[in-house]
């Protein structure tokens, strides 16, 4: 017959279930509490802060809407631009992972400011979105059919305007942070021979995603960090700030300063009776007594004009000697 255990001896055995179920969960909640590690190479330190990138990552929205509206009305088809990615690496990455045969270009960013050093980039245009745009040019669908040879003389010239508008349409993506002439210096489409930024140079590359129809592929830009540090010093700062709201108190207070201030500025205002039309003969020809008619009525109030618009109107009068206006009403919305 089966040994019966006794009630302490199943409590013992439930407590010892218990006490090992306690620990194996332990044990998985500290493996899945675990921080995931990212190896960071202090060989190449990251120059760039999480604020500054938010900064060029705001700059190259605004320019892909406008490229975006550039390359619908340029095809007559819908295109959309969007930022993809913006990252920070060596220079010799970025032109590796190129194609042999490739639409690039050289472009002098033309910042207009004494501090900051030449200014150049690299704008590359991927051969599906470069043949395509091409296709569409030259009375097609805008379809692209894969191919790896060369580009000729022709849709060399062809692409050579439309970048030089890509690269001016840098100029109002970055007019709200610091003034610049972007233009277009020289095109190549040999990544190889593309030699203007030393291999170890430390650029960001910032990659739009371009959708023209059904194809969809990358354009990017390749900027030194170098020459990025100088511009984003002039701006960085400011823009990288979070935003802090503004105390009602010391708004109102800042209101009544300027208010104050303003209130003690001369203003000239012109009191109109009428407009009228008069030949050049008669102007020539006017004598003294002569009599100019007026299309309204003297007892018509007149009005009275501050900055090209109508404030108030009145009647004309004299006060002490001086030609004066009563005031007879006040308009709250300026005509």
């Amino acid at each position: 017959m089966a040994d019966v255990l006794s009630q302490k001896q199943i409590d013992e055995l439930l407590n010892s279930f218990n006490t090992q179920g306690s620990k194996a969960f332990e044990e998985i909640e500290e493996q899945s509490s675990e921080k995931k590690v990212k190896n960071y190479d202090f060989k190449t330190p990251k120059k760039f802060t999480k604020e500054q990138l938010k900064v060029i990552d705001s700059i190259f929205e605004n320019y892909s809407r406008v490229l975006s509206s550039y390359l619908t009305g340029l095809m007559r088809l819908y295109c959309k631009v969007e930022v993809m990615q913006i990252e920070e690496q060596r220079y010799y990455e970025f032109n590796n992972a190129l194609p042999d045969y490739v639409m690039m270009s050289l472009i002098n960013m033309g910042v207009h400011d004494e501090d900051v050093m030449e200014t150049n980039c690299i704008m590359q245009i991927s051969n599906p979105i470069t043949f395509t745009i091409i296709d569409r040019l030259m009375g097609g669908l805008g379809t692209y059919t894969e191919v790896n040879r060369d580009f000729t003389e022709i849709e060399i010239t062809l692409m050579q305007g439309i970048m030089e508008k890509m690269a001016q349409s840098l100029k109002s993506a970055w007019s709200q942070y610091i003034d610049m002439d972007p233009v277009m210096t020289a095109v190549e489409t040999n990544s190889r021979v593309m030699q203007s930024i030393p291999p170890d140079e430390v650029i960001i590359l910032v990659s739009l995603e371009i959708e023209i129809k059904d194809v969809k592929n990358i354009m990017s830009f390749c900027i030194p960090a170098m020459n990025l540090e100088s511009i984003m010093n002039k701006f960085g700062d400011i823009w990288a700030r979070p935003t802090q709201r503004q105390d009602p108190k010391k708004d109102q207070e800042r209101r009544r300063n300027i208010m104050s201030a303003l209130s003690d500025t001369d203003i000239d205002v012109k009191a109109i009776l009428c407009d009228t039309q008069v030949d050049l003969y008669d102007i020539l020809t006017l004598q003294v007594d002569d009599i100019i008619p007026l299309n309204v009525p003297i007892t018509r109030n007149v009005e009275l004009k501050i900055g090209g618009n109508v404030w108030y109107d009145g009647k004309l009068g004299i006060m002490g000697n001086k030609k004066a206006v009563k005031i007879d009403n006040i308009y709250k919305e300026l005509r």
